[in-house]
């Protein structure tokens, strides 16, 4: 791919914590680790304790296999696992067991859409390995904290490490990329994407004239679409000072919002990769991954095209909910509960929901807030019992507290005024009210939207406003005729 001279290069290591029945990957200790307390999740297996054997989750396998279908890789004849070796707190055996020689998939790819149109991220290999343990910093960042503790309930979980080749140029590229994967996993229920660290990058990056630099400990897609603009910066500040970037592995303080030096980077020799010698080679029956294929569910690109031609929604509409695969389903239950315009169903939970929804990552939907409760926000909507600007207003009342909408119109007076006679009256108030805009209005049709204005206003926007304005003309024309 060309580049210009000063063009970055990206390339992803990401790793995806596979949903495996709740047991790690070479043990039975319970992969449900967050919330728990430290280093109670472990056994000999995780720890590698003298004499503790390993054994395959199978479970492990069959997902790795879905993925690499889904991306249309290459699925390895034989399942081979290699040690690859480094000394860290966070491995407890002083090596990794993962693969090397022969990963579970090669090749592949995945599009993204780019300012530029569609674009594709070749991926050059998945492996299944295990999660290392965790770091814990008491003082929030490796810069702060005076010593570091170390969780190894994370030790052993099943991991997936998805590693793309150098095609991305721009930290939004990367991050287009991190959201389109997370997509695929979910609807092929590899991973529970919500779950903190479930899906995490390193992130490797160079500028022509430098050496490639890997950054870690980057959590969570925005962050990595910030390491990456300050390492751009960085490395382009030091190629203007006439100095080159060495290779070396670089720490993303989420904190201060740089990267930290931590080490010299590894060459492969430095891992002294080798066969893991108590888990032997097995064959991956053929017919395991036709039934794996014939399996696959509706993809993400395949989603959006049915979306759109299902529910007669825009693509662009159609990708935000796709994006996230909860998002959709929500939608869809939603969509059969209403039967109204599903495209103002879209915009709603794209417009209005999601933006309360965003800062819990998704975690109210289908628990505080519910497909029927959004479904009769619609209806009442629909049926005039409540204005746009009510609906909109509803959404946070919605996220936030779960309560049914019916009951929020009540405690938050929000039933639309539609009886004639009542909304009369208080037309007749505000007309008396405004004698100055009542002479301009006699003289200039226009100014009729000012005293429609104050009856919304008076009405703290309940007043159907058809109706409203209808009733402002009526008792005008009353007025010029005498009538009144």
């Amino acid at each position: 791919m060309m580049r210009t001279a000063d063009q970055a290069v990206i390339g992803l290591e990401v790793h995806v914590q596979v949903n495996t029945l709740r047991s790690k990957l070479f043990c039975s200790c319970s992969s449900d680790y967050r919330g728990a307390g430290p280093n109670t999740h472990i056994c000999p297996v995780c720890l590698g304790l003298p004499g503790s054997l390993p054994v395959t989750n199978e479970e492990a396998v069959r997902k790795a296999i879905q993925l690499c279908l889904a991306i249309g890789g290459q699925v390895a004849r034989v399942l081979r696992f290699d040690r690859k070796h480094y000394f860290y707190p966070d491995l407890p055996k002083n090596y990794q067991i993962t693969q090397y020689l022969e990963p579970i998939c090669r090749g592949g790819s995945i599009e993204i859409e780019t300012r530029s149109g569609v674009k594709r991220i070749r991926i050059r290999r998945i492996n299944i390995e295990e999660d290392p343990g965790r770091i814990v910093y008491p003082g929030g960042s490796a810069h702060n904290s005076p010593y570091v503790l170390v969780d190894y309930n994370r030790s052993g979980v099943a991991l997936l490490e998805v590693v793309t080749e150098p095609d991305m140029r721009s930290p939004e590229e990367a991050f287009a990329f991190l959201e389109k994967l997370r997509s695929i996993v979910e609807h092929l229920g590899v991973c529970d994407c919500g779950l903190e660290g479930a899906m995490r990058a390193d992130a490797n990056v160079s500028i022509e004239g430098g050496e490639r630099v890997e950054i870690k400990n980057i959590t969570g897609f925005s962050e990595v679409k910030r390491a990456l603009a300050y390492e751009i910066t960085r490395q382009r500040d030091l190629l203007l000072k006439g100095q080159r970037p060495r290779r070396e592995t670089r720490h993303w303080d989420h904190v201060r919002k740089v990267t930290l030096p931590a080490r010299t980077k590894e060459t492969e020799e430095d891992y002294r990769y080798m066969p893991e010698p108590n888990l032997p080679p097995i064959p991956i029956p053929e017919e395991l991954v036709e039934k794996l294929r014939a399996s696959l569910p509706e993809l993400p690109d395949a989603r959006i095209d049915r979306l759109a031609r299902q529910y007669g929604i825009r693509r662009e509409v159609a990708k935000v909910l796709v994006s996230r695969k909860v998002l959709a389903d929500f939608f869809e239950d939603a969509a059969r509960l209403y039967h109204g315009d599903k495209r103002r169903l879209a915009h709603y939970v794209v417009n209005d929901l999601l933006n309360w929804l965003k800062d819990e990552e998704l975690r109210p939907l289908y628990t505080r807030v519910k497909p029927e409760h959004v479904a009769r926000v619609m209806q009442l909507l629909d049926e005039g019992v409540i204005t746009i600007r009510q609906a909109k207003e509803l959404a946070e009342h919605l996220v936030k507290r779960g309560v049914e909408p019916e009951r929020l119109v009540e405690e938050l007076g929000f039933r639309r005024i539609a009886d004639e006679d009542r909304l009369r009256t208080i037309v007749q108030e505000v007309l008396r009210e405004n004698p100055k805009a009542v002479r301009d209005a006699l003289k200039n049709p226009r100014a009729v939207n000012f005293l429609v204005g104050m009856v919304m206003r008076k009405t703290r926007g309940r007043a159907d406003p058809v109706l409203a304005r209808r009733l402002v003309e009526e008792e005008l024309r009353k007025l010029a005729s005498g009538r009144a």
